[in-house]
């Protein structure tokens, strides 16, 4: 990113916002699941589309705790020793910290703000904004680790929850089985067409659709968690509702997509500079 000409610069947005197109099979798919989305009550809605990053891949990767009875810890243990050796012999050696506090407290200081959130913080986070039971929300995920389960909370906050698999039939859905590219297409395509987007932690997928929008104008919402200021306040057992919702509501007052300033060295996809607007 470092000392690139305008014009190349230029060529990047006009070939990432311009130049690719989806198959026409993928674009009229995704139409379809937008319309479905928008009526599902009969009447023309907006909806909320939530990007969650809570599959076993990136809970393992993230090497964060998270509640769970004791054998679904030993078989995450197992699973990150299995998947990134290397990482676990390193991370085993902070065990210690249970002997002493202090390093404890630095290593749970480090892990704030790389931990994926779970369903149940989104829920609470999202209702916190003042988001009602009754929103309508696509949800963009992977297999859930923990499953039902896991999901228990952010469906029982927001019971108007459904996926891809929800709004079509297997049959509709079959060709597009074949390739996982093809069902991240139909989901990065209603995610971006969606009133409200909500990214639960980082990725591609995440910043191609938060800069498409800041590209398009900043017409649509896009929430980005802080997810760094969220834990502490999760993890504040005095906190009172009105001060978390009070919290929530001025810590993202700067985080739903609108303009942001560009330095050296910014995302170019998640950020389009202003340069960069390919109108020329």
């Amino acid at each position: 990113y470092d000392n690139v000409p305008q014009e190349i610069n230029r060529l990047r947005c006009r070939v990432n916002y311009h130049a690719l197109k989806f198959l026409p099979e993928i674009e009229q798919m995704a139409d379809s699941l937008v319309s479905r989305m928008r009526n599902r009550t009969g009447n023309p809605n907006p909806y909320m589309a939530l990007h969650l990053r809570f599959e076993k891949g990136m809970v393992g990767l993230s090497f964060c705790d998270f509640v769970g009875t004791r054998e679904e810890k030993a078989r995450m243990a197992e699973y990150r020793q299995k998947e990134w050796p290397r990482r676990f012999k390193l991370i085993c050696l902070t065990c210690i910290a249970e002997w002493f506090p202090s390093l404890a407290a630095r290593l749970a200081e480090a892990k704030e703000g790389r931990c994926p959130l779970e369903p149940g913080e989104v829920a609470v986070i999202l209702r916190a904004m003042g988001y009602p039971k009754e929103t309508q929300i696509y949800v963009a995920s992977g297999q859930v680790y923990g499953g039902q389960n896991r999901m228990a909370p952010l469906r029982n906050m927001f019971p108007n929850l459904v996926t891809k698999e929800d709004l079509a039939g297997k049959e509709e859905l079959a060709s597009f089985r074949k390739h996982v590219t093809s069902l991240a297409a139909l989901d990065f395509l209603v995610c971006l067409k969606s009133d409200v987007f909500v990214m639960t932690h980082g990725g591609n997928f995440a910043k191609l659709i938060i800069g498409a929008r800041r590209y398009m104008g900043h017409r649509q919402k896009s929430i980005k968690p802080d997810k760094g200021l969220m834990s502490k306040s999760f993890g504040d057992p005095y906190m009172g509702w009105a001060t978390f919702v009070e919290d929530v509501v001025v810590t993202h007052q700067t985080r739903t997509g609108l303009p942001e300033e560009t330095f050296p060295n910014y995302d170019l996809w998640e950020n389009p500079l202003t340069p960069c607007m390919c109108k020329a």
